[in-house]
């Protein structure tokens, strides 16, 4: 059996992080993990390997195979990585990719040493965050967000924020990486699982969450998970 546990992140990084997290995977061959959509970008530390690697934003379901170890994650708000990353949340859509490759390579390497070093590497990985802040986060998103959540129309959407909708496309992938259509799709979904995990009833869910009927939120659990909504909620 494996553990993970989230922490809420120091005061001065809520902004930007939605929380810290670790996990730690026992035993060797522990299987298949899969990861799904919800909208965020992760830094993670193996601390095993000492790797830091950059988890994008994802469109599907991710299947990865985690040997046994520890690692720690700081996971970025919706729209908020681009700040601390430099890059543009779309550069990195469903990629893994080495921290090194987006931070300058002997930063990472030194992050990597201090992490190793730390007696709390959660607290390591938020400072280095805080650190690394290189640019306002695009005043936007909070609009596109909480419009995107309520499924406004991205026509509607774009009025709202006083954007075009080709401006409002391009805001959105560079601060969520994908368009807006998407998000509200990802956001959708991330909200339905919430509530499946914490036991309502799938009909309830697909009602709360605004997909038309049970049906509807099968369709799109599969197309984002690859899975029924009840295999997804069995292998969590």
């Amino acid at each position: 059996m494996d553990s993970y546990a989230e922490y809420q992140p120091p005061v001065p990084a809520r902004g930007l992080l939605a929380c810290l997290w670790s996990r730690r995977v026992a035993g060797e061959g522990p299987g298949e993990r899969r990861i799904v959509p919800d909208g965020c970008v992760d830094v993670i530390w193996f601390r095993d390997t000492g790797e830091l690697l950059v988890a994008g934003p994802d469109t599907r379901a991710h299947l990865t195979h985690l040997a046994g170890g520890d690692l720690v994650g700081a996971r970025f708000r919706p729209g908020r990585s681009p700040a601390v990353l430099g890059v543009p949340a779309h550069a990195l859509r469903d990629e893994r990719v080495d921290l090194a490759s987006v931070w300058h390579p002997a930063r990472t390497r030194r992050l990597a040493d201090s992490l190793a070093a730390a007696a709390s590497p959660r607290t390591v990985l938020a400072d280095a965050v805080l650190d690394e802040v290189r640019e306002a986060p695009d005043p936007s998103v909070p609009a596109m967000l909480a419009l995107a959540r309520e499924g406004t129309r991205v026509s509607t959407m774009a009025d709202e924020i006083g954007l075009t909708e080709r401006q409002l496309h391009r805001r959105c992938l560079t601060a969520f990486g994908y368009g807006a259509k998407v998000l509200q799709r990802v956001l959708r979904f991330d909200r339905a699982m919430d509530l499946a995990r914490d036991g309502t009833e799938l009909a309830d869910v697909a009602y709360l969450a605004g997909y038309a009927d049970q049906a509807h939120l099968s369709r799109e659990v599969r197309a984002l998970a690859g899975v029924s909504p009840t295999e997804l909620l069995r292998s969590a």
